[in-house]
């Protein structure tokens, strides 16, 4: 995989992905793992939109290990990372990652892109769970167009590491809602 596009937050993700699947018992990554590692950082641009979604990211990651511990099965790994395999799910949504930048004309993979990429591969754990929090790719990928567009011109990508004004979009975000657009 072609990581020098990923964005520094991406590559913290991958990383705390492997201590998630330590942490959970597991001998693999897979997509929930790549989930609740990108849980842990409030402050990327993923998170600040399922939270402008009003999606209680401490309910979720709570879910998302009640799932896990449910579905505590084997699963065949196929690629390695810090010695620990990537299951094939978890390999096919980092892989997509490129597509989801690609098609959002950005040159670098970003945590939004990780979570476009799990919704879209609807048979994995961690996108059954957001979409149990009202979460499928429909819906982030147009949460997101709406953050990054023309309407909010001060907000950027995280990859350059400006997410300044968010609060401002967020709270947009939240009245569009309510007045039922």
């Amino acid at each position: 995989m072609a990581d020098n596009r990923f964005s520094p937050k991406v590559k913290e993700v991958i990383s705390y992905s492997r201590e998630e699947a330590l942490r959970m018992g597991h001998d693999y990554i897979g997509a929930e793992h790549l989930l609740l590692a990108l849980l842990q950082d409030n402050d990327s641009l993923a998170v600040r939109i399922l939270e402008s979604l009003e999606v209680n990211t401490n309910m979720l990651r709570h879910a998302l290990e009640e799932s896990i511990q449910l579905n505590n099965s084997k699963i065949q790994p196929s690629y390695n990372v810090g010695n620990l395999p990537l299951t094939r799910q978890a390999e096919k949504v980092l892989k997509v990652t490129f597509l989801e930048a690609k098609m959002m004309k950005s040159d670098i993979v970003g945590t939004e892109h990780i979570i476009l990429s799990i919704l879209k591969h609807k048979d994995n754990l961690a996108a059954k769970v957001l979409n149990e929090f009202d979460v499928d790719y429909d819906v982030y990928k147009t949460e997101l167009e709406f953050i990054m567009s023309d309407s909010f011109p001060d907000i950027t990508n995280e990859m350059q590491g400006d997410e300044e004004g968010f609060e401002d979009e967020e709270r947009a975000g939240q009245s569009r809602r309510g007045q039922g657009s």
